[in-house]
């Protein structure tokens, strides 16, 4: 698949928060993947990283002065704002959001956002309560209804010593965001999958117990997630049916939120066709027979019986359709010993094209490669039994490969459903 970032011309403008410092890491990711890159920096920016340490890795002079006379001689902001193909604001602070929303043009960077057209990235970074707070909720639904993009932001620990969602989309997906505006774009050659519908389930079922307690596994959704991103970069029309997660959508897919396994099911129905379906959802094998409109009480004679049912196999369903079956249907297999063996029994009975298997036991010797971790090293297993086994990488560059794969033998096999574009 060609760099849709090669040769593109991204402008970054770092905010003041201490997320800036994974900035410097974005421009290196993004040089990385074919982009060049200059920088404006704020006046907050600079007390966290330095100008020379952003000019440095993107390879020419970082902006800091909106009455700089040298650049604005030849009226830099404004040459700022048109010479690029998009604008990135990494980290997008609770105050730089703030003044983007409200029109502001108090400093070179917000003056480059209001007089720029270029499309426009934010990747916003700040304390938890800030995040949530009123006005940066009406500051976001201005920025959105303006037409600017949003990545992020992630839950986690903070530098404060507290935990919650605000914390800056990491480097990766931030590119992976990038390459979706392009991809978005249906820029000639770079969108190898324009036209196309692929659906992907992601995250965990919630097969409900009683009003408190429920069935699941330990599924983070970034597999999932990461697959809908790169699907999307590639220009696909993208269907994410996703479980309980507590990660953001991607950029540009339609997200179609469910709880248990049943909806699951009926949302990959009503997606269908699809060129491509990838079902890398930990979909919960069984539920209650009846779940409890009760808590159910610990009261000192027992544990309560649980009659468990199977859940429907979504993924041996849509393999096995007769009509209307995506040409290509791709299934994941997390176990925990005899890997590649036992992914291979079940492509076999699930009757997908290809499965993709990894160990998720605590042992696998991949860090964070546990059911919910940052990384993964698997098993791609055919329908001919053969196994092509990937080093481990994080689980952006999984879904990268995992997407250019499934491109590569789509175009083998010609399969076109002839709705990609809607149905």
């Amino acid at each position: 698949m060609t760099g849709v970032l090669q040769g593109r011309r991204v402008l970054l403008i770092i905010g003041g928060g201490i997320a800036a410092y994974k900035s410097l890491d974005l421009i290196r990711r993004l040089r990385d993947a074919g982009g060049q890159v200059r920088c404006v920096m704020t006046a907050g920016a600079q007390e966290f990283v330095t100008p020379l340490a952003a000019a440095a890795l993107a390879g020419e002079k970082t902006y800091t002065d909106l009455f700089d006379r040298a650049d604005e001689a030849a009226i830099g902001h404004i040459r700022l704002a048109r010479d690029a193909d998009c604008v990135v604001v990494a980290p997008a602070t609770a105050n730089l959001m703030g003044r983007m929303a409200q029109g502001l043009a108090d400093d070179l960077a917000t003056t480059v956002l209001l007089a720029t057209r270029l499309p426009i990235l934010i990747a916003p970074a700040m304390n938890p309560a800030m995040w949530a707070h009123p006005a940066t909720r009406r500051n976001l639904a201005t920025l959105e209804a303006d037409g600017v993009h949003v990545v992020g932001p992630d839950s986690g620990p903070m530098a404060e010593p507290e935990t919650g969602a605000g914390r800056m989309a990491e480097p990766m997906a931030i590119v992976a965001a990038v390459q979706g505006l392009f991809a978005q774009a249906g820029a000639s050659g770079d969108a190898p999958l324009a036209g196309r519908h692929v659906l992907v389930t992601s995250g965990p079922t919630h097969e409900p117990i009683d009003p408190v307690r429920y069935i699941a596994n330990r599924s983070s959704g970034r597999q999932g997630h990461a697959i809908a991103t790169a699907a999307a970069r590639a220009g696909a029309r993208v269907t994410l049916v996703s479980g309980p997660v507590s990660i953001p959508a991607p950029p540009g897919v339609d997200l179609v939120p469910v709880e248990t396994a049943r909806e699951m099911k009926a949302a990959v129905d009503a997606a269908l066709p699809a060129d491509i379906a990838i079902f890398a959802a930990a979909v919960a094998d069984w539920r209650t027979q009846q779940d409890a409109a009760r808590k159910l009480k610990k009261d000192g004679s027992g544990p309560p019986a649980l009659a468990l049912v199977e859940n429907p196999d979504i993924l041996a369903s849509v393999s096995a359709m007769a009509q209307g079956r995506p040409p290509l249907v791709v299934g994941f297999a997390a176990e925990t010993h005899d890997v590649v063996a036992l992914a291979k029994a079940k492509r076999a009975r699930k009757g997908c094209d290809l499965i993709v298997a990894n160990d998720v036991s605590a042992g696998s010797g991949v860090a964070g490669g546990v059911m919910g971790g940052a990384r993964n090293a698997v098993h791609l297993i055919d329908a001919g039994d053969a196994v092509t086994s990937w080093p481990e990488m994080d689980k952006d560059a999984v879904a990268e490969r995992l997407v250019a794969e499934c491109i590569a033998r789509l175009g083998a096999a010609g399969g076109q459903t002839g709705n990609g574009g809607g149905a």
